[in-house]
């Protein structure tokens, strides 16, 4: 799968985040990473001022490290989750 740096694909991202048992946040901050998980609230926060593809970069790598219930998502957003897990890069 090729990853998208447009608006449309992070909206895909967050729409499958929606669907998992953490709470998406933008807000200001500065993590060395971009983002901030806070695994105890099951929270993901990512620093608003990233660029679109920093924004992308960051939801892919938590989407890597938290458990996602397979389960729960819609189908649409099944074979989203398994095409991003597949994909290798970054």
């Amino acid at each position: 799968m090729e990853l998208k740096y447009t608006n449309h694909f992070l909206n895909k991202l967050e729409d499958l985040f929606s669907e998992t048992d953490y709470n998406l946040r933008y807000e200001r901050g500065n993590f060395k990473s971009g983002y901030c998980l806070i695994n105890d609230s099951k929270v993901a926060v990512i620093n608003k001022f990233y660029s679109l593809d920093g924004k992308i970069n960051c939801l892919i790598d938590i989407l890597k490290q938290i458990e996602v219930d397979i389960n729960k998502l819609t189908p649409k957003n099944q074979k989203f989750f398994l095409e991003l897990s597949q994909n290798n890069t970054p």
